[in-house]
C-alpha cells in the first residue's frame, strides 16, 4: 500500500488547512489510520488517529479542539482538518496505516507511511 499526503502549504497563524491522505488501494484488512508530524530538529510525534470505522479517535493534547481527523473508506482516504493553527504546528505531516483496526498513538502501531507534506505556519 502506498500512501500519499496532500494539502500542505503556508498559512498564517490562526488560519486553517486541510490535509488528505490517499491510499493506493483498499487495505487487505480493516486498518486504523493516523497522522504524525516532525518539526525541524525534533522527533516525530503523534497528532491524531482514527479507527477503521471512524468511531474512535485519538488526539495529541497539543491539537485537541483544533484538529479533526476523519476518513472516507469508500475513497481510501483520511483527512486532517486543522484550525486555529499556531506557529508550533509547523512540521512535515505524515499519514500512516495502522497494524490493527484501532487508532494507536505510537509509531510502532503503524506499518505503512506516506512521504509527508510540509505545513508552515507563519506569525
Amino acid at each position: 500500500v502506498q500512501l500519499q499526503a496532500f494539502g500542505g502549504g503556508l498559512v498564517q497563524a490562526g488560519g486553517s488547512l486541510s490535509l488528505s491522505c490517499a491510499a493506493s488501494r483498499r487495505p487487505s484488512s480493516n486498518n486504523g489510520m493516523g497522522w504524525f508530524r516532525q518539526a525541524p530538529g525534533k522527533e516525530r510525534e503523534f497528532v491524531a488517529a482514527i479507527s477503521w470505522k471512524g468511531g474512535f479517535t485519538n488526539y495529541a493534547d497539543s491539537v485537541k479542539g483544533r484538529f479533526t481527523i476523519s476518513r472516507d473508506n469508500a475513497k481510501n482516504t483520511v483527512f486532517l482538518q486543522m484550525n486555529s493553527l499556531k506557529t508550533e504546528d509547523t512540521a512535515v505531516y505524515y499519514c500512516a496505516q495502522a497494524l490493527s483496526s484501532m487508532a494507536p498513538v505510537v509509531p510502532s502501531g503503524y506499518r505503512y507511511w506516506g512521504h509527508g507534506t510540509l505545513v508552515t505556519v507563519s506569525s
